[in-house]
């Protein structure tokens, strides 16, 4: 807007000069001659190059309007047009960031979230940016804005803070469909910050923690079981060597025992239990 103001205001002193001249023809003939009129053309013809010349950036393009009717595309470099027939709308052909503001939307299992997201795009083709949308900027923007709460209003909580990524990708399909025909080129959407509830915060902790604690007694049932099992081999192996288990009772009691000196135990071997045993049979 303000670069078309710049050029009406342009177009007005030349006119206003182009009236002068006029107005001042006459005496400057009878003064000047017609060499002199002929400076004069020159000079205006000089002031209308001047006023025309343009400079477009490296990373711009030029749409040129003739008469309100597109007439092309100027590349970068230095150019020319006609001010007060034509006119120039810059492009800017850079990747553009735009910012999505916090929105709060309702998931399907209706838990309340504020989410906030970044739009990349580009032009890719500049006379369409200009002559199919008014503000390709402001379009993108509330575009992704309104495509962003529809595609996370169809969605779960879970897979909301799980598939960020599937999500962003899912938006940014839907936005880059819709702007093809602006000449624009979504490259990319991403998900910043997923804020959720301070009641939902406290509930998904206390999930959590139960859910290690699960893990927890897991794992030591699954120790207590593989210790039980090392224990029966153990008794096994003890129990098939000859005086086994009563070496094992004697290191068993001397562990229990905090103070050794203090204490006096009598020890009877199995063996012989076991003899009076077969006695006591034969008998």
């Amino acid at each position: 807007m303000a670069q078309n103001n710049q050029e009406i205001n342009l177009f007005g002193v030349i006119a206003t000069l182009v009236i002068v001249a006029v107005v001042m023809a006459g005496p400057v003939i009878s003064v000047m001659g017609a060499a002199g009129i002929l400076a004069i053309i020159a000079m205006l013809a000089v002031l209308v190059l001047l006023v025309g010349l343009r400079v477009i950036d490296q990373y711009e393009r030029g749409i040129v309007l003739t008469l309100g009717k597109y007439s092309g595309t100027r590349g970068p470099g230095l150019t020319w047009i006609l001010v007060g027939i034509q006119r120039m709308i810059k492009v800017d052909m850079r990747v553009t960031t735009v910012d999505i503001p916090s929105q709060e939307v309702i998931t399907k299992d209706n838990v309340p979230v504020g989410i906030n997201a970044v739009v990349y795009f580009q032009v890719e083709s500049a006379e369409k940016s200009i002559l199919n949308i008014k503000d390709y900027t402001l379009a993108v923007a509330q575009y992704a804005q309104a495509a962003l709460r529809d595609v996370i209003g169809g969605i779960e909580l879970d897979p909301l803070l799980s598939e960020r990524e599937k999500i962003s990708d899912e938006i940014k399909k839907i936005v880059d469909k819709a702007t093809d025909s602006w000449g624009i080129n979504v490259t990319d959407i991403k998900i910043q910050d997923i804020e959720l509830p301070a009641d939902m915060k406290r509930v998904m902790a206390k999930q959590a923690e139960s859910e290690r604690e699960r893990r927890a007694i897991i794992i030591r049932a699954e120790g207590e079981f593989q210790a039980s099992a090392r224990l029966a081999e153990a008794a096994g192996v003890l129990n098939a060597m000859p005086g086994g288990l009563s070496m094992r009772t004697l290191q068993t009691i001397e562990k229990i025992n905090p103070d050794p000196s203090k204490t006096v135990i009598f020890a009877l071997p199995v063996e012989i239990m076991e003899g009076f045993k077969k006695l006591t049979g034969k008998q």
